[in-house]
């Protein structure tokens, strides 16, 4: 087994801990994890990714090669990072914050999910996008179970986060679980 998901957002979204739960969620699972943060010279509010590698097999080589997962919460961070996305891969963008080429839709997976708005008008809290963006991985794809990543994040969480995050994880999965159990896809 050998996945490739990247993440990008801008910085200061706090998308790149979602890359590190993703890698260590794969970990206790026992397979093998890379993971590679990129950062543009605007560090705050410029285009922001982290790639994270997941394989069976030792790896080789910890750079991305073919996407399989590709999260975008904002246009310039999915122009300047939506390079090397494999064809059919999920593509999971923030509707109200991202523009995509239509032929993208034809290429890709494209899924439409407010992580955004849904983390703002739940959580209340900004710092929950990435535990609600992994939730939403975690619904697409099956590289890594929701037990492992809720393990993984109750033992990265700041103290006394860790129901808010599990709380935000679900907002994700289940707000994809829905669209799914409704037929809907973009």
């Amino acid at each position: 087994m050998h996945f490739e998901a990247r993440f990008s957002a801008v910085g200061g979204q706090g998308i790149i801990f979602a890359g590190t739960i993703l890698a260590d969620a794969a970990h206790l699972e026992g397979l093998n994890a890379a993971g590679s943060p990129t950062y543009t010279a605007q560090v705050r509010g410029g285009p922001t990714k982290v790639d994270v590698i997941v394989d069976s097999e030792q790896i080789l080589y910890p750079r991305t090669e073919e996407i399989d997962f590709f999260l975008s919460l904002a246009t310039a961070s999915y122009h300047h990072f939506g390079k090397g996305i494999r064809d059919g891969a999920v593509v999971l963008i923030d509707p109200n914050l991202v523009e995509i080429p239509d032929e993208h839709r034809k290429l890709y997976n494209v899924w439409e999910v407010p992580v955004i708005r849904l983390t703002s008008e739940k959580m209340g809290r900004m710092v929950y996008v990435s535990a609600v963006s992994l939730g939403t991985m975690v619904a697409l794809t099956d590289v890594v179970s929701e037990e492992m990543v809720r393990e993984a994040l109750k033992r990265r969480a700041p103290k006394g986060t860790e129901t808010y995050n599990m709380k935000a994880l679900s907002i994700g999965s289940d707000y994809v679980r829905e669209l799914k159990e409704k037929g809907v896809k973009v």
